[in-house]
């Protein structure tokens, strides 16, 4: 994913999208998962990190991936300092098999274009890797929607929070939620790991991955984003 030339203003909040090349998996099992969300920890650092210390975090997040089969994982007591300078505040995320939704403010100047140019490298080489592929995993460039104003931001929020109703109703978005009822698909959202939703709704998973003090007091705290993902959904209903 090469260096973007947009600007981006600090203190603004942009809604970001990675796609696949072809829309091809990303994540084929749930290590690869594991290791998308480690690295939107890892990579959120304008600071040179040493060894020791990247060390100390695989070793953290490798005892979360041994912990892969429970119902709930959560980073509770991580085994490491948070030392990171960091250039973005991750406010929410969500990951799909073929994409990536993160809603970012950036808080350093360059620091989306950077963060996310390492997030393209580490992860491209890690998928490579691992999977004995070549050439870029992500297309050329992350699409960035600037958000303005709290109308749009509930939007965003209700956007990415939903995105995995995909799953289980393709073709939702145009076609509307036509074989579950609200109660399933937020159930199923409230189940959904690989998204910061629980952590919203007082359900530990990644908390550390995440800043969400604007986003609770936008949507109203953990009930307020209860009710903003219900009345999502109930729009949907076919």
């Amino acid at each position: 994913m090469p260096y973007r030339k947009e600007e981006f203003t600090n203190g603004e909040v942009y809604h970001i999208i990675i796609r696949a090349i072809d829309d091809n998996l990303i994540f084929k099992d749930t290590s690869d998962y594991f290791r998308g969300i480690f690295s939107i920890y890892e990579f959120n650092n304008s600071k040179r990190v040493t060894i020791q210390a990247k060390r100390r975090l695989r070793i953290a997040f490798k005892k979360l991936l041994e912990k892969a089969d429970r119902h709930r994982v959560s980073i509770k007591t991580p085994e490491f300092v948070d030392e990171r300078d960091k250039m973005v505040e991750v406010l929410a995320f969500c990951f799909m098999p073929n994409h990536i939704h993160l809603l970012l403010k950036q808080i350093k100047d360059g620091g989306i274009s950077k963060f996310m140019q390492k997030n393209g490298i580490g992860l491209g080489k890690y998928f490579n890797t691992k999977y004995q592929r070549k050439g870029h995993v992500f297309q050329d460039t992350f699409k960035a929607v600037h958000i303005e104003g709290e109308n749009q931001f509930m939007i965003v929020v209700s956007y990415i929070f939903t995105n995995p109703v995909a799953l289980v109703e393709p073709g939702w978005k145009e076609n509307g939620i036509r074989n579950h009822s609200v109660k399933e698909v937020l159930k199923f959202l409230e189940n959904y790991k690989w998204s910061s939703y629980q952590d919203c709704i007082g359900i530990q998973n990644f908390k550390y991955v995440t800043q969400r003090d604007f986003l609770m007091q936008v949507v109203g705290g953990e009930q307020g984003c209860k009710n903003v993902i219900k009345n999502w959904v109930e729009s949907k209903i076919r």
